[in-house]
């Protein structure tokens, strides 16, 4: 596998995303190992030190096993983010004969007796994707802000010590983007990439401010086009809006590699390959929803047993081969 930083100048980056706000700790170990093992640059995990500890143990058993050390990097946010919430509602309110549309439309299987037994939120898997805010007949469902606090960042992040971090920035924050860079810079940590991720909403004017602010303290921006946050898992569609992101920005975006994310999938790198000049800009990809959708079914096998993918010799096999043939496009780019 290519080194992270040469994936990067090469256009060959890739990066799982586990979520922001997700916890569902089994699940991170198993697919943190895996998606390193099939040649992942980065893993983005929650800033949480139960999450980052699963993370490296995956991690680990992937280094066992052949594979090169990704980086790894935690989330945060400069405000609000629809990444660094969770659902909740109470289970009483609902009314029996409720069809329960919450429960058909969470992709992370978060909801109802799949998950805990009752029609609750299990909140270790809930990852804020949102669908099922709207999915409720009734609105009873809620969501619930995980921003951290200024003063817990720089020694959470010491005590982490994360290879790079992600920082989700959204319109008019300018002020509360540096000031998550000034609590970066106090946890002395000596973070290869700062990588900023951004919708649509944010203006270009917006991202060159924050490139003076991250090139003033000595950081090395990572730009994460965020086309549809959240959604990759839910068709082909999807991955059209990273790329025409990317078509629409390109030119006009500060210095510093740029990586499709939001919507991504399996369509992506043809759809950015069949303009060669979109090609040629693009450093990378990450992929979030599908990459759990395609590894899911065996993640619920082997949790249904008490066991660990990574320790099911028949599964894992398939598991690889799954993650593989998500990363392999992208680590093969010539």
């Amino acid at each position: 596998m290519l080194p992270p930083e040469v994936a990067l100048a090469r256009g060959r980056w890739v990066k799982w995303i586990a979520g922001a706000s997700n916890q569902d700790l089994a699940a991170i170990e198993d697919l943190a190992g895996l998606y390193a093992l099939a040649g992942a640059h980065c893993l983005d995990v929650a800033a949480d030190g139960a999450v980052v500890a699963a993370a490296r143990r995956g991690i680990s058993w992937a280094e066992a096993h052949g594979a090169a050390r990704p980086w790894l990097m935690v989330s945060l946010s400069d405000g609000h983010d629809p990444h660094f919430r969770k659902a909740w509602f109470d289970p009483r309110r609902c009314p029996p004969s409720c069809p329960r549309p919450c429960e058909r439309v969470c992709p992370a299987l978060a909801i109802g007796e799949r998950a805990t037994g009752a029609p609750g939120v299990l909140a270790e898997r809930c990852y804020g994707c949102g669908r099922c805010l709207p999915a409720c007949p009734l609105g009873l469902i809620e969501e619930r802000s995980l921003v951290l606090a200024p003063d817990a960042v720089a020694p959470l992040l010491a005590a982490l010590r994360p290879e790079a971090v992600e920082l989700h920035t959204s319109p008019g924050r300018q002020q509360a983007f540096e000031r998550r860079l000034d609590q970066l810079l106090a946890s002395a940590l000596p973070l290869r990439r700062v990588a900023v991720s951004a919708s649509a909403e944010v203006p270009v004017a917006e991202l060159w401010q924050r490139f003076d602010s991250l090139r003033a303290r000595g950081l090395r921006p990572l730009w994460q086009l965020d086309g549809r946050p959240m959604s990759g898992d839910v068709g082909d569609g999807t991955a059209r809006a990273a790329v025409a992101l990317l078509a629409r920005r390109r030119q006009a975006m500060p210095p510093g590699p740029l990586q499709l994310a939001g919507g991504t999938n399996g369509r992506s790198l043809p759809l950015l390959e069949a303009t060669p000049a979109l090609a040629r800009a693009c450093a990378g990809v990450a992929f979030g929803g599908v990459a759990r959708r395609l590894l899911q079914p065996l993640l619920l096998q082997t949790q249904s047993r008490g066991v660990a993918l990574r320790h099911d010799p028949e599964l894992l096999r398939q598991a690889l081969e799954l993650a593989r043939s998500l990363l392999r496009p992208w680590l093969e780019r010539t």
